[in-house]
């Protein structure tokens, strides 16, 4: 616009003529005539940088964003890990060529997107921790599952801690707590929610909530201060929003793959350690990991752990199950028909009664599954050995090689049933590896039965009695030591041989 100023005043004021005013200016006389009849400021079309190297790729690309745009949003790639897969098959270039095309492309399918303004939060050292779920995707021990992620944010270092589930329940939410306040080495002084119902039981007016009574021990144990954002408000935690798509394109993007949960967890928390070596994103001179550094002496220490379960009382049924979550755990057959209380954590189910923890199982996330402890039903054995050949207990019991074979003989005898069982009930005090070390004796002696199992078994376990020397007092020593007279005995024969 600067160029049109100067030739029209020179035209118009100073009265020059298109030939001065183009030798002048360097220009051509075409275009300072162009120039004289403008009077708005001009609009040029700015023309698609050219991308000679993304060119061969671009159909490619297209194929892929057309296939993923059917997918879920979760299992779509970013440009930049679009840009890694045309890096595997060849291309050269620059990711800036392939972001752009991928932004041309979406704008084309959905138009341009609105943009809404938003107010940048400041936090101090220790002050405010986000907390939030995503569901993610990921391959364990062969089989595609879809689980939860729990996502905390430490609002001033960035610091971030992720723990993967098989389900979002509340003793989930309570163990992740302890993981990631473990894992922080400390407490913040606030956490930062959605409503969730494991945690809000009612959302008022305003800021008003009501916590889960559940919930609020554990804040009540760890002194830290919940707070429920405002509903359809996810700003108010904008920075562990970011993370949960973050996360999904760094760690879950392609298909992660691992044997078992614990496995998972345990990367997870590697790469959370390994992420914080990144800038801060406001202190870009540092790094996560030593603003976290910084923060962490705010944190308040941890004293003692928490005990995340979830109690809810229940009767034990006539064949000594309990049902949790859609599957059956045994109890010890003492308890049957009585009202016990179930605590349910993350990985465990404990059964307590009087006080006293009278069962545990590792817990299982399948549907209609029985997970019995064979001891559990010992005392009904005693009444009922007839159950020992088709009782769910025992059927699948893995026991040691050598008590199966010796079980496969007895259970061939006359009344082999009662007479395992036996052995059974012995070993229930003992152990099966007492058992395990009878039953091989026995095995080698060649003649199997229970009695000779069961001599060797108490043999086992019999006492032993110490080896050391009887100390005899001075005062009882005999003086004088008897002479002995075998002639006393002929006087017996003697006698025999009258009558």
């Amino acid at each position: 616009m600067d160029i049109i100023y100067e030739i029209r005043r020179r035209h118009s004021i100073q009265k020059q003529s298109i030939s001065a005013i183009a030798r002048d200016m360097g220009l051509s006389r075409p275009t300072v005539r162009k120039h004289l009849n403008t009077i708005t400021e001009p609009k040029y079309e700015r023309e698609q940088p050219a991308s000679p190297k993304l060119g061969p790729f671009e159909e490619q690309l297209t194929t892929w964003l057309e296939e993923e745009s059917k997918l879920i949003r979760s299992r779509r790639r970013s440009a930049h890990r679009l840009f890694e897969g045309l890096q595997e098959i060849g291309y050269i270039g620059a990711y800036d060529s392939v972001q752009r095309y991928v932004k041309r492309w979406k704008s084309s399918k959905h138009g341009p997107k609105i943009t809404e303004a938003f107010v940048p939060l400041v936090f101090q050292p220790g002050d405010a921790c986000q907390f939030d779920w995503s569901q993610e995707q990921v391959e364990l021990g062969g089989v595609l599952q879809t689980i939860k992620v729990a996502h905390f944010r430490l609002a001033y270092s960035r610091q971030m801690f992720v723990v993967a589930y098989p389900r979002e329940m509340q003793e989930m939410v309570l163990d992740a707590h302890s993981r990631a306040f473990t894992f922080f080495g400390g407490v913040p002084a606030r956490l930062i929610y959605d409503n969730l119902k494991t945690v809000v039981d009612a959302v008022f007016v305003g800021k008003e909530r009501q916590f889960n009574r559940r919930f609020l021990t554990l804040a009540n144990h760890y002194l830290f201060e919940p707070v429920a954002c405002t509903p359809a408000s996810g700003w108010e935690k904008g920075q562990v929003e970011n993370q949960v798509g973050n996360v999904r394109e760094w760690l879950f993007t392609p298909l992660a793959r691992f044997t078992s949960f614990a496995d998972l967890n345990h990367w997870l928390a590697t790469r959370c350690k390994e992420l914080a070596l990144r800038s801060h994103p406001l202190q870009t001179q540092r790094t996560i990991a030593e603003c976290f550094a910084d923060e962490q002496p705010a944190l308040r220490p941890i004293t003692a752990s928490f005990d995340g379960y979830v109690e809810q009382m229940m009767r034990v049924s006539s064949t000594c199950l309990v049902r949790v979550d859609r599957n059956r755990y045994s109890v010890p057959a003492s308890a049957a028909g009585q009202a016990v209380s179930v605590r349910i954590t993350a990985d465990q189910v404990r059964v307590v009664a009087h006080g006293e923890i009278i069962a545990a199982h590792s817990r299982v996330f399948g549907r209609d599954l029985l997970i019995c402890d064979p001891w559990h039903y010992l005392p009904v054995l005693e009444k009922k050995p007839g159950a020992l050949r088709n009782g769910a207990p025992f059927v699948d019991w893995e026991l040691p090689k050598s008590i199966r074979l010796v079980r496969d003989k007895i259970l061939k005898q006359p009344k082999g049933d009662r007479a395992f069982v036996e052995l059974l009930m012995l070993a229930g005090e003992a152990g099966l590896d007492a058992l395990a070390v009878a039953c091989e004796l026995t095995l080698e002696a060649g003649v199997v039965s229970a009695p000779i199992v069961m001599n060797e078994l108490r043999r086992l376990i019999a006492p032993h009695l110490p080896a050391a020397a009887i100390h005899v007092p001075d005062g009882i020593a005999l003086t004088i030591e008897p002479i002995a007279n075998c002639h006393r005995y002929d006087y017996l024969l003697g006698a025999n041989n009258v009558h």
